[in-house]
């Protein structure tokens, strides 16, 4: 992930010409698929991106889907879109994931230190995904809501423990 300044019309052609270059690579990829009879064939092959707005301003790409540029596909796993929100107001850590055509009952999700493990699979979708959690939270106050293809889980951000100081008689 990058985050760019885009204060310079070169400095937006150069963020410009990042977001394309996977899709120049993407025509090769597609022959490549097409033409081996050694690779299982499914479907359906999807490169995605999103393009949002940091705190401080810059943008920031994310990149997913079940293709990469120069790979291959290797299964029909896709990768749901995640986006992380922090709510520092409600202390709150928020994790929304993209995961339509499964059930409530197909949603495995799996907190592992500081991973968050998403694995959805039904008869026609599967989805994987690991997401990073840079923040302190607190794993015993999890929720995940479904509705809509929209998966949530939250967490309750933890007060950062600061270290109290101890006083020291000088003897």
């Amino acid at each position: 992930m990058h985050n760019y300044d885009i204060t310079e019309p070169d400095e937006l052609d150069e963020l410009f010409q990042r977001m394309m270059r996977p899709f120049k690579g993407l025509d090769k990829i597609w022959d490549d698929i097409k033409d081996s009879n050694d690779v299982q064939t499914f479907g359906p092959y999807y490169y995605e991106y999103s393009l949002t707005m940091g705190p401080d301003g810059k943008p920031i790409v994310k990149e997913y889907g079940n293709v990469r540029l120069g790979l291959l596909p290797t299964s029909e796993t896709r990768e749901p879109f995640v986006d992380v929100i922090v709510d520092d107001k409600e202390k709150v850590l928020k994790v929304v994931a993209e995961m339509p055509g499964v059930e409530k009952k197909d949603i495995k999700i799996e907190v592992a230190r500081h991973t968050i493990n998403l694995d959805a699979e039904n008869d026609n979708k599967k989805y994987q995904t690991k997401i990073p959690i840079k923040q302190k939270v607190d794993e015993d106050s999890v929720k995940a809501t479904y509705s809509n293809g929209i998966l949530e889980v939250k967490f309750k951000l933890k007060e950062e423990n600061r270290p109290q100081g101890k006083r020291v008689t000088v003897e």
